[in-house]
């Protein structure tokens, strides 16, 4: 097949050709946030999953439907090494000029201009990497004390009065929320209770790794009540086969029916693979229908790609400890796995490990599904380990 043509599009973050098998969250989403627009009660919503489910991509569309609608959104991206304050600020920034060319909500736009001003004044003491351009004093007083708790209630009060006079919603579309550092996600999670219970429209959409639904909990109790936590998994059969079908169809090609079984069964529905499978069957393809020994063929290339790529570039940031932990892992077979076992594996007592597991689990490599119980957050990651870690080689 013309190579130029290939409809598939693997990426971090890149939308697929076909977001097949996300109707459902979408429309749950936006109606939260139509509700919360009105002054109705709803929950900030956080999708949880696996490495590989389509978080990011599901967010970013998400965004854009709101958008499509009126509401004021931003992107944030979490990273382990910023703090939510220096990672929020502008677009807050941003939304507030927006909302201050709006006749009914500039004079409290004005007002929460001023208030970020003492924002980020303040916080730079603590905070260092925030970096905010804004031409307006500081009003004595709001957002000012210092104390992030406090400071981000008050900055979430005065935007959402604003988006309420100008009669909609601004919602914060944070991705990778579970590197949020644990204060200051207690400190967002405040914000956003005082605003569900002054019945100010702002809001969170968030996305990450399993593991943030107990951040949440351990950050805040009451966390549960404020959020939903949609688990994004991996595609059904069916939703995994239109992903290919549609836009093969779009150019014309088709599959066979085992071609679309194979797919599946090897991709295990994951919607990252399915992309990275469709780009190299279709590259590997002389003509359609596209048969069952392509697939087999391109199989071979797309786990090579990932292992170059996708797979690599996680187990690169890994310790030689680490390494061998993700090991003994991936000997035990498909997890969740005990902590004991694994120890037993390693020949370690279950103590020694606890700081590598949780480095691991900092590392956004593993998770715990339930106490005492270790899963690997990247799907196939244990096979890929198995490749690259043989039995008796080492840190390979």
């Amino acid at each position: 097949m013309d190579p130029i043509q290939n409809p598939y599009a693997p990426g971090a973050g890149t939308r697929p050709p076909e977001l097949a098998g996300r109707e459902e969250i979408r429309e749950t989403t936006l109606i939260a946030l139509e509700r919360i627009r009105r002054g109705r009660p709803s929950k900030s919503i956080i999708m949880v999953g696996l490495r590989g489910v389509g978080k990011t991509v599901l967010l970013n569309r998400i965004q854009e439907d709101a958008g499509e609608r009126g509401f004021y959104t931003a992107a944030v991206e979490a990273p382990e090494h910023r703090s939510l304050p220096a990672a929020i600020a502008p677009h807050l920034r941003r939304i507030v000029l927006r909302l201050s060319r709006t006749e009914a909500s500039r004079e409290l736009a004005q007002r929460a201009l001023h208030g970020l001003a003492g924002f980020v004044s303040a916080l730079k003491v603590k905070y260092q990497d925030i970096e905010v351009g804004l031409d307006f004093s500081p009003e004595p007083g709001l957002a000012d004390s210092g104390d992030l708790e406090a400071d981000l209630q008050d900055i979430f009060g005065v935007v959402g009065n604003a988006a309420k006079a100008a009669g909609s919603c601004v919602a914060l579309f944070v991705d990778e929320i579970q590197y949020v550092k644990e204060p200051e996600l207690a400190a967002l999670i405040i914000a956003l209770h005082h605003t569900s219970q002054g019945q100010l429209p702002v809001t969170l959409i968030g996305a990450g790794l399993p593991q943030v639904r107990g951040r949440t909990s351990k950050a805040k109790s009451y966390a549960e009540r404020l959020f939903d936590f949609p688990e994004i998994a991996a595609l059904s059969p069916t939703d995994a086969k239109r992903a290919m079908q549609k836009p093969a169809q779009a150019e014309g090609v088709t599959f066979t029916d085992d071609a679309l079984d194979a797919i599946v069964s090897q991709t295990q529905g994951y919607p990252y693979f399915l992309q990275e499978w469709g780009k190299h069957v279709w590259d590997a393809a002389d003509s359609s229908p596209i048969s069952a020994s392509v697939v087999d063929v391109a199989a071979k290339q797309a786990i090579a790609s990932l292992d170059r790529s996708f797979f690599r570039v996680r187990f690169d940031r890994l310790t030689p400890s680490e390494r061998q932990y993700l090991r003994a892992m991936a000997d035990l077979g498909p997890g969740p796995h005990r902590s004991g076992a694994i120890a037993q594996k390693l020949g370690r007592v279950v103590s020694s490990l606890a700081p590598t597991r949780s480095n691991l689990i900092s590392k956004g490599m593993v998770w715990s599904p339930g106490h005492g119980d270790t899963d690997f957050t990247v799907p196939m990651f244990d096979e890929f380990i198995m490749r690259t870690m043989p039995a008796d080689s080492g840190d390979c």
